[in-house]
């Protein structure tokens, strides 16, 4: 089938053209939002703006992301594409050695927060435009995560309880949208729960502000700050109702493990958790498993899963003041090898809540959904390289996760802010913009950004054209002719 055989090579004339031509759309989107603006006000690190202000920084690195760059060093490849400069009507962009050294300008925690401050007031004006039903609850997960170096210099890391050298960032996103709303960067040796406290009440402060009827917070077991239940609890809306739910792990003690054996049967009930996916057709044969064939001809012992049931009691904690929902998941186990039965054993599992009317079964599976809160943390490892470490010390690393990840909430951005239309159209550009949303970023980057392009200059204008053909290109063509729109009613 690859039949191409006399293959030449030539260097075109005057014409300019780029890989990633969904890149305009990006800064229209920034524009639009007053993003640049709000991060030129907000953030003051530069004395003097010759030539560049704090936006150019900030977007240089998450444009480099988005245009599939994993690192400072790649801002090379694009400030010497004079094609990509002019895409983007700039005469230059910072190269990498610059992009460093304004990651080293953020002197304190306060400067990056400030920045991520910034970036949430733009956010809310993004979220204020969203229909009615986005505000119905608004779900917060917390989680932690090791993130090695093999460098010898990095100020601020240490080794974590695995071994490992480096930091432990905190990652506190809505899970509605995948949008980080805060991240915070540790020492590796810190606790995963250290400082959480902190950024889930900012976190609440921003989505109430922003119109939401009520908040879920969600961690595992290192989250069940105890000492901070109450004052959450306590949070009450206009009608005196719970504003604020928690719905967090919490370890397997032995006081609890104890109440959990002295249940009657009859508080116990089955767990049934919905299928994965509905069949179209007709069910597929499933392949022979080869690892549970090596298990039992090697004799290994194999724990089989036999069944699952949840009951509930009331559980005050040592700090405080009230009882609250304790939730008990029993996994019934069965213990085998060589394919005879051993025994069996219970394994529990409990979740603490505040939430008295849904049911525990659904509680159970609300709080397994909180391991989507990984998939977020390897897109921000793998996909947008947000924690590369490309600095020499634990704040200006941290600067660097927050603007590298800016690409990543820009591809939230341009999701929600996709005009749905009116007419047949409508419900297709709903689910277009659910699956941006939920989108990985690599698929992202592939459907949305990396559409060849030509960039033609003249009659005042800045034309993209493209060069190929893209499923994703009439919604893309759709948004940027509206945010050009509003963009250009807001300049004049």
């Amino acid at each position: 089938m690859f039949s191409a055989r006399n293959i030449t090579h030539e260097i075109a004339g005057r014409t300019r053209a780029i890989a990633h031509g969904g890149i305009g759309s990006i800064h229209l989107l920034a524009r639009k939002t007053g993003l640049i603006q709000t991060i030129d006000r907000e953030l003051q690190l530069l004395k003097v703006h010759l030539p560049y202000h704090e936006s150019d920084h900030v977007l240089n690195i998450a444009y480099n992301v988005l245009c599939d760059g994993d690192c400072l060093q790649d801002l090379e490849r694009l400030r010497n594409d004079e094609a990509y400069l002019d895409a983007l009507g700039a005469s230059r962009i910072p190269d990498p050695t610059t992009a460093g050294d304004f990651c080293r300008r953020f002197k304190s925690a306060e400067t990056v927060r400030t920045l991520m401050e910034a970036i949430n007031t733009v956010r809310l004006g993004i979220w204020k435009q969203q229909p009615a039903g986005f505000f119905d609850r608004a779900v917060i997960d917390a989680d932690g995560t090791i993130t090695p170096t093999a460098g010898g210099c990095k100020e601020g890391m240490d080794i974590s309880r695995d071994g490992q050298w480096g930091y432990q960032p905190l990652v506190v996103s809505l899970a509605n949208t995948g949008e980080p709303l805060y991240l915070l960067n540790r020492p590796a040796n810190r606790p995963s729960h250290e400082d959480a406290a902190e950024y889930l009440e900012r976190s609440i402060i921003l989505c109430r502000e922003a119109g939401f009827k009520s908040i879920l917070m969600r961690g595992d077991t290192d989250f069940s700050q105890t000492a901070y239940l109450d004052g959450w609890d306590d949070r009450r809306d206009d009608k005196g109702e719970a504003f604020v739910r928690f719905l967090f792990g919490i370890d397997a003690m032995p006081n609890l493990v104890a109440k959990a054996e002295a249940l009657d049967d009859s508080a116990w009930k089955k767990l049934q958790r919905p299928a994965r996916y509905e069949v179209a057709t007709e069910p597929r044969r499933k392949p022979a498993n080869v690892k549970q064939q090596v298990v039992e001809r090697r004799g290994f012992q194999n724990l089989r899963l036999r069944a699952e049931h949840v009951a509930e009691i009331r559980y005050r904690p040592g700090k405080c003041n009230r009882d609250y929902r304790l939730i008990i998941t029993r996994k019934t186990i069965d213990v085998h090898s060589a394919q005879e039965k051993l025994w069996e054993e219970y394994r529990y599992f409990f979740y603490i809540t505040n939430d008295w009317e849904t049911s525990a079964a659904e509680l159970v599976l609300l709080a397994n959904g909180r391991c989507d809160q990984e998939n977020q943390i390897a897109q921000h490892k793998n996909g947008v390289h947000a924690m590369r470490l490309p600095v020499n010390d634990l704040i200006s690393n941290w600067a660097y996760m927050v603007m590298a990840s800016l690409a990543w909430t820009l591809k939230a951005w341009w999701g929600l802010m996709l005009p749905e239309g009116t007419g047949r159209h409508r419900q297709t550009r709903r689910e277009q913009k659910h699956q941006i949303v939920r989108m990985e970023f690599k698929r992202f980057v592939a459907s949305v950004i990396r559409l060849p392009c030509q960039i033609v200059k003249g009659g005042r204008r800045l034309i993209y054209r493209f060069l190929s053909y893209n499923p994703w290109q009439e919604p893309l063509l759709a948004a940027a002719a509206i945010w050009r729109m509003r963009s250009v009613a807001a300049a004049t």
